[in-house]
């Protein structure tokens, strides 16, 4: 004899999800808040696209384009791309998940790195599959690692290139290291959401290796450089038989149409991004020689943010030092969640920002100037 639930009850699995938590915004009592925990840019968004946005308000009757064309288009001239090969999504994010959907079922793995993005990790038991973590080698993707943990039941493999909270990065040929070393039919995840501050040459985003394999793909995001994190655009670049599986789960108005066409004027805008990678690259360095010369340890960072090391010892870890730079209106990034139990990860804000919390760090480590 069955026994009648009394309410609506999700698959197994799912309530045991930890729910991704944001960057805190707000200081009860603080008049000036500078929000530095969650890698927004601080120069915003390119003018161009901002005017593309308040033209896009003439039609928000209609429907938007289901396949994002003008934005594929604006991406692929751009980047030297097959437009087919291109699939937008609301974030990034949207499309990890449904690289998930597609590739992962019950009883499959799925391959993260100790101190990966959070949602890998959620999207994997999402779509009922195990989440199998690996360890760094000093804050960075360890291929080694990563290629010994593969089993029979792996379908997948998740790198953030550069990673994120830590702002290291792995050498391109490591990436093809790893890619020549995996089975053909696990797919390679380059997520490549800061690949526009990167400056070092043995870097490359994915492009080159997303060309020559059929397992790879890459996703980029436009709300870090590019300035537009309010209206989630993200895109990938994929072999053709990935992109047309997952368009086939995908929304079919997956992208509003405000943010196809910002998204399409700020690519294009290529002047304004270099602005503001010359402004974080300026400010990474002055930040990182400023908090080591007070006694901190900064991970080297090649993205938007630093991660920063407190000492061990009482009254001084990360905790105290959140606590208190939050009383003083700056908000950074507790990583507890990734690792970090003893950090604080700090995007590169306005000037007077970035400058504030140098003046604060110093006396909060008690540093005499």
């Amino acid at each position: 004899m069955s026994v009648e639930m009394s309410k609506p009850v999700p698959r197994p699995g799912i309530l045991d999800i930890a729910a991704y938590v944001p960057g805190k915004e707000h200081v009860p009592g603080v008049a000036r808040v500078y929000k530095l925990s969650s890698n927004e840019t601080p120069l915003g968004a390119s003018p161009k696209a901002i005017e593309a946005f308040k033209a896009a308000a003439d039609t928000l009757a209609r429907y938007p384009d289901g396949q994002a064309v003008e934005l594929r288009e604006a991406i692929a001239a751009v980047h030297g791309l097959n437009p087919a090969n291109i699939l937008c999504g609301n974030g990034s994010d949207e499309l990890l998940g449904l690289l998930c959907h597609v590739y992962l079922g019950a009883g499959d793995e799925g391959i993260i790195t100790e101190h990966g993005f959070l949602v890998y990790k959620i999207q994997i038991l999402g779509a009922g599959a195990v989440p199998v973590v690996v360890r760094e080698k000093d804050c960075t993707v360890d291929v080694d690692a990563i290629l010994a943990a593969v089993t029979e039941k792996t379908k997948i493999v998740f790198i953030a290139n550069p990673g994120n909270p830590t702002g290291t990065y792995v050498p391109v040929s490591e990436i093809r290291r790893l890619q020549a070393g995996l089975p053909k039919h696990v797919v390679l995840v380059l997520d490549a959401a800061y690949a526009e501050y990167v400056r070092r040459n043995d870097y490359e985003a994915g492009i080159e290796v997303v060309s020559s394999n059929a397992n790879v793909v890459m996703t980029r995001t436009f709300s870090k450089a590019y300035g537009l994190a309010a209206l989630r655009v993200g895109w990938m670049y994929a072999p053709a038989e990935i992109v047309d599986a997952l368009n086939r789960v995908r929304g079919p108005f997956n992208l509003n149409a405000p943010a196809i066409a910002a998204g399409a004027a700020a690519i294009r805008d290529q002047a304004f991004v270099q602005q503001a990678v010359s402004f974080n690259q300026m400010w990474v360095e002055t930040l990182t020689r400023a908090l080591e010369a007070i006694g901190l340890k900064v991970t080297p960072s090649v993205g938007n943010f630093v991660l920063i090391h407190f000492p061990e010892i009482d009254g001084k870890r990360a905790a105290d030092a959140d606590e208190f730079l939050t009383s003083r209106g700056y908000i950074l990034r507790a990583v507890r969640g990734y690792g970090f139990a003893n950090a604080l990860r700090m995007s590169i804000g306005p000037e007077e920002a970035n400058r504030g919390v140098i003046a604060a760090l110093s006396e909060f480590m008690g540093h005499q100037s």
